[in-house]
């Protein structure tokens, strides 16, 4: 009797994983994590609709390995951006803000799957790491400002990071959903200068405090200079 089994829907590709990784970011781009399914992506890979199953049990631990992905060419365009880029402190703000604009305008739904924390699995190693790795960028780059403004405490200085990052986060987001440019004004090409404002808000405080120290100080000797009554004047 012949086999009736219907037999699976072959494939020939010599790295199944890395290739249901490729058609899963592919079937991102066009329909979104929240359309997104492990038999749509299979279809788009040409395997059986069973076939990824065998490398990610769920739907969620493709998109955690797509993000981990999606980082990793992140964090390689910053990293070749800031080494493009002059070291001083200005320029690499700058420049991490036109890699954040550039790389969501390229990869809208990436972008979005990256910091959609509820359709990733936190937990993986691999993309907690290269997050961290990530997370160095801006560390480094906000640590000069953090110096320039004084912030001395852990505290004020991880709110000088945050300060930075969502100014260059918000700002390629804002892009991405067409809320930027408004009406009438030209497509930007770069975020705000955030870099600019923070070291001239601090070189302003800089000098405000140098100015007040100086009055205090010729104050004070005027003060000193000034004649004093004897203990017979003074009675």
């Amino acid at each position: 009797m012949p086999n009736l089994r219907v037999a699976e829907k072959p494939y020939h590709h010599g790295n199944l994983r890395k290739a249901l990784i490729e058609a899963g970011l592919a079937v991102l781009e066009e329909v979104g994590h929240a359309g997104l399914t492990l038999r749509a992506v299979a279809s788009r890979a040409g395997v059986s609709h069973a076939a990824p199953a065998h490398h990610f049990a769920s739907a969620k631990g493709l998109l955690t390995v797509m993000a981990t992905s999606a980082f990793a060419r992140f964090e390689a365009a910053l990293a070749d951006g800031r080494a493009k880029t002059d070291p001083d402190p200005v320029s690499q703000i700058r420049v991490m803000g036109r890699v954040y604009l550039e790389f969501a305008r390229a990869h809208p739904e990436q972008f979005r799957l990256m910091f959609t924390a509820a359709k990733l699995d936190w937990r993986d190693a691999e993309l907690l790491a290269i997050a961290r790795m990530t997370y160095r960028h801006l560390e480094e780059i906000a640590r000069p400002a953090a110096d320039a403004m004084g912030a001395n405490s852990a505290t004020a200085r991880t709110n000088v990071e945050y300060l930075i990052w969502s100014v260059a986060h918000g700002f390629a987001h804002l892009a991405i959903e067409h809320q930027i440019p408004k009406p009438g004004a030209p497509v930007p090409t770069d975020v705000p200068d955030i870099g600019g404002l923070l070291f001239a808000t601090a070189h302003r405080g800089q000098a405000g405090r140098v100015k007040r120290t100086k009055a205090a100080t010729v104050t004070a000797g005027k003060r000193n200079l000034k004649p004093r009554k004897s203990k017979a004047e003074r009675r």
